[in-house]
């Protein structure tokens, strides 16, 4: 039972050692993440068309 109670009371001091973000930091990842997102699935599209041309003018069709 005092390992337990121990292991609480490491936690709880751990815890007050964590800096949460505010709302302003929250928002400048997110759009970090949206900007990112957005521009590596423009480029995957534009690579699969580029190799979707490709195999239909190697296949002929």
């Amino acid at each position: 039972m005092e390992k337990l109670i121990t292991y609480f009371r490491h936690v709880r001091e751990e815890i007050r050692k964590v800096i949460f973000p505010t709302k302003i930091q929250v928002k400048q990842a997110s759009i970090a993440v949206f900007i990112v997102v957005t521009i590596i699935s423009l480029f995957l599209a534009l690579v699969d068309m580029l190799m979707s041309s490709i195999v239909s003018i190697a296949i002929g069709s």
